[in-house]
């Protein structure tokens, strides 16, 4: 059996609607990790669907739960096939976010899967249920054709994603034995642009915070008070005013990066953030000053304002409103330290006169984690995928969004490297999420030539 053979195997799957039939019936289960009614669904997809599918491949299942109270189940699977040989570990997430059924497009169903021309519709189908499909697809091609892997491989599917991964840092801390490999290679996010192959070694970390001033009990007429009361609301707005210009660069010395290391800079200096009927245009004035656009959200800090509210938006009285709040989030790269974040931002809001401001953090935060694209493993998946595609890759050092690719990175160790399946107008978290059938077949092209390179004993020197 060869390469080619194989690739043309998982063609056949995806042509034959194998692959529609997979993602179908995985999509059904409502694995809507928000909703605590919907529970026993994130252990149903687990133990009705994941460990039968992985039992088949002779990878050995355990069901763990959450050391957190508030997550859901692990499963951890794992095929050894000898020592000595790759060890990979993959992860992917069975949990989804709400389906907001009703505001589906007419003729949609989030738990169904509809095919319009290349969009197939459906909760989960790029986030993340259509990802680890095609990568564990791609494993049971290249097992019935090779008849083994030629590595070894653990897989790690968790059930809270949705809800800011509750309880993963500590399972891989206690089960890091277990989990430990020579690479991690998984799939979630976009990629650059829907037809362009795409990698990416690590995200953004994201920092959310709340800014508040709260002043007085009550609101007060305005005709009476106002000219005499401070007024919460505009002393809010000088306060993020004083974080970022008018034009969105940032200004608290403490959150802005040294610079961009020179082989990410290299790395970012070949991508272009594509822009598309279902894209929103780019603002060229906005951010840091003399970064290209990748620059930006790939090798930058940035400051957001998620919401502000100051007394009673939906019906305004002529009141000297009594406090004002933002939620706030800083998305940010390697190496910023996030335990700077409110405290340098605490001074440099006194020094400014607005002590009145009050700071805090509203949920752990996820690390900022970026591999180098020089790094050997990092190299070999990039050449793999450019034999398979005959295209120049994307090399992506980082994502501009955030996954929690920190456990891996820094809890296991590992170098880590993502093969993103879907796009960024797929609509994820919103309704009619949809995967692009010609990006799932090319994936399943490459993810089936990947995991047979990685059998050919030509890797990165193993541990």
């Amino acid at each position: 059996m060869t390469r080619s053979l194989a690739i043309e195997a998982i063609e056949r799957y995806f042509d034959d609607d194998g692959f529609f039939t997979d993602l179908e019936r995985r999509v059904g289960y409502r694995t809507e990790s928000q909703e605590l009614a919907q529970r026993p669904e994130l252990y149903r997809y687990l133990e009705q669907e994941m460990i039968g599918y992985l039992v088949e491949l002779g990878f050995s299942c355990h069901m763990e739960e959450n050391p957190d109270d508030d997550g859901g189940p692990f499963l951890i699977g794992e095929r050894i096939e000898a020592p000595g040989l790759p060890t990979v570990l993959s992860y992917g997430h069975g949990d989804v976010v709400r389906g907001y059924d009703d505001q589906w497009r007419e003729g949609l169903n989030p738990w169904s899967v509809t095919r319009e021309s290349d969009r197939w519709y459906g909760r989960g189908t790029a986030d993340n249920k259509g990802q680890h499909t095609i990568n564990l697809a791609a494993l049971r091609t290249v097992l019935a054709q090779r008849g083994s892997l030629g590595f070894n491989i653990k897989v790690l599917i968790e059930t809270g994603e949705e809800r800011g991964s509750p309880g993963l840092r500590e399972f891989c801390q206690c089960n890091a034995d277990r989990l430990a490999a020579d690479v991690f290679i998984a799939s979630d996010g976009p990629r650059l642009a829907p037809h362009r192959p795409t990698v990416f070694m690590g995200s953004r970390g994201a920092f959310n915070f709340d800014m508040t001033v709260d002043l007085r009990e009550g609101g007060h007429h305005s005709g009476n008070w106002g000219g005499l009361l401070a007024n919460p609301g505009i002393i809010l707005a000088h306060a993020i005013a004083a974080i970022t210009s008018a034009s969105g660069e940032v200004q608290v010395p403490e959150w802005r990066p040294a610079g961009i290391p020179e082989s990410v800079r290299s790395a970012l200096s070949r991508l272009t953030i594509d822009e598309d009927d279902d894209t929103p245009k780019i603002d060229p004035n906005w951010g840091e000053p003399g970064l290209t656009a990748p620059e930006k959200v790939f090798g930058w800090n940035t400051f957001e304002v998620l919401a502000f509210e100051t007394g009673n938006p939906r019906n305004p009285a002529n009141a000297v409103p009594p406090k004002a709040s933002a939620h706030c989030q800083i998305r940010f790269v390697v190496p910023t330290d996030p335990a700077c974040f409110l405290p340098s931002l605490r001074q440099y809001l006194d020094a400014r006169g607005l002590a009145s401001v009050e700071l805090s953090a509203t949920r752990e935060h996820m690390y900022a984690t970026r591999l180098d694209p020089e790094h050997p493993w990092a190299r070999w998946v990039i050449g793999s995928i450019a034999a398979t595609t005959g295209e120049e890759v994307a090399v992506i050092p980082n994502l501009g969004g955030t996954l929690p690719n920190d456990v891996f990175a820094d809890v296991l160790g590992l170098p880590t490297i993502w093969v993103p399946h879907s796009y960024a107008a797929c609509s994820q978290h919103a309704p009619n999420e949809h995967l692009l059938g010609s990006i799932s077949r090319e994936a399943l092209r490459i993810m089936t030539a990947l995991w047979w390179d990685l059998g050919e004993g030509q890797t990165p020197p193993v541990s």
